[in-house]
């Protein structure tokens, strides 16, 4: 029975990820119908990641003795009242429905972390995590192309229409199947904020920080280095990352289970280490397609496989405020996100190439990976001292 609401927890994932992933792909037609630039539509994506980053962590923490099944709920609420924004034609309301959808999302996000982990047996939490990130990696995979689709079919508003119906039938279906679920233990302010002091949390938090930064180096610029360096057309790299995606899935549900078999230190170990190698390969192979393919297969296949993996070990490390720090990971990943796109833009101004993009990125997964060593150090010198 827990599966069935892992797999709930996990399309509800998917619904709100989509809201994130689902405007890079009809800017020009938001851009068009507003009479806007393309600049400043790009805003909404801004304003996203933002909301995400920044109130998560500030709900989340005022939040964190709720029940699971209740602040679930709430976030769905909030992401309806988002998607029912989306649709009035004035750019305004839209940029604070971008923000309702950011927080909302966010929150929802780190909830079901949080309740996936409550749920699941201690030797099948990272499986539990690893189908939660399926989740979002399906979202990548679909949310582009399903808003082009609905764009052509009806228009853009529909997706948001679309969107609010399918998360009242989400909330519907919570509120009918998911147990309750107790939030996280009864904590002092002060008690939950000492956790952000941990050398072990804050590495930890770090390494989110670098990982993502470094998968958004190469991963913004993707397309470009296909097709300016590869020499491959729109439908063979709409078809290529339709694979990569289907990998990243695969990838996330083996590291998941492999957390649970392994340890969760291995798996983010061996990761980070196909990861940074095939990075600074990807730029010397350039000659070699399947080479090409081969090093990126492997970037994507290490990155969602480590993933569920941090996720788990995040959890472990501070169980009391686990949704907190979960929530402040998440906050992390997404600054990484634009902290990648930002440098990864810039050094193709600078070389006029998206050549020298994977070894960017290799540096600061390298940076990830030290910090990764450091952080399990710390934490078994504390092991060791409280044993």
């Amino acid at each position: 029975m827990n599966r069935l609401f892992i797999y709930i927890l996990t399309l509800g994932v998917f619904l709100t990820a989509t809201s994130e992933l689902i405007v890079s792909g009809i800017l020009y037609v938001i851009a068009s119908d507003l009479h806007i630039s393309i600049a400043l539509a790009g805003q909404l994506v801004t304003v996203y990641s933002f909301s995400f980053a920044a109130l998560t962590p500030v709900i989340v923490f005022f939040t964190s003795r709720w029940e699971r099944k209740k602040l679930l709920l709430l976030s769905l609420v909030l992401f309806m009242l988002g998607s029912a924004a989306s649709i009035v034609p004035h750019f305004g309301v839209i940029l604070v429905s971008r923000a309702l959808l950011g927080v909302s999302s966010g929150v929802y996000l780190v909830t079901a972390f949080a309740a996936a982990a409550k749920i699941s047996p201690p030797d099948k939490v990272g499986s539990a995590i690893g189908t939660i990130v399926l989740g979002f990696s399906s979202a990548m995979i679909l949310g582009v192309p399903i808003g082009i689709a609905i764009t052509k079919w009806l228009n853009w508003q529909s997706i948001f229409a679309i969107l609010g119906v399918l998360s009242l039938l989400m909330a519907l279906v919570i509120l009918r199947f998911l147990p309750r679920m107790p939030g996280d233990e009864p904590a002092s302010f002060r008690r939950q904020f000492k956790v952000l002091g941990s050398g072990v949390i804050a590495s930890l938090l770090l390494l989110s920080f670098f990982r993502e930064s470094g998968n958004s180096v190469l991963l913004t610029y993707l397309t470009t280095f296909l097709n300016e360096l590869l020499h491959l057309n729109a439908g063979t790299i709409s078809l290529l990352m339709l694979v990569l995606g289907l990998i990243g899935a695969l990838a996330a549900r083996l590291g998941g289970s492999g957390a649970d078999r392994f340890g969760t230190r291995r798996i983010i170990l061996a990761s980070l280490i196909i990861h940074v190698s095939a990075l600074l390969l990807l730029p010397l192979f350039t000659g070699s397609l399947a080479a090409e393919i081969v090093l990126i297969g492997s970037i994507m296949f290490s990155m969602f496989m480590g993933g569920p993996a941090l996720q788990t070990h995040v959890i472990k490390q501070a169980p009391e405020s686990s949704s907190l720090v979960l929530s402040l990971n998440t906050s992390m990943i997404h600054l990484g996100l634009a902290a990648g796109a930002g440098s990864g833009g810039m050094l193709i101004e600078r070389t006029s190439t998206a050549l020298y993009n994977p070894w960017l990125a290799g540096i600061v997964v390298t940076l990830g990976l030290g910090t990764a060593l450091f952080s399990f150090t710390l934490s078994k010198r504390r092991n060791t001292q409280t044993a």
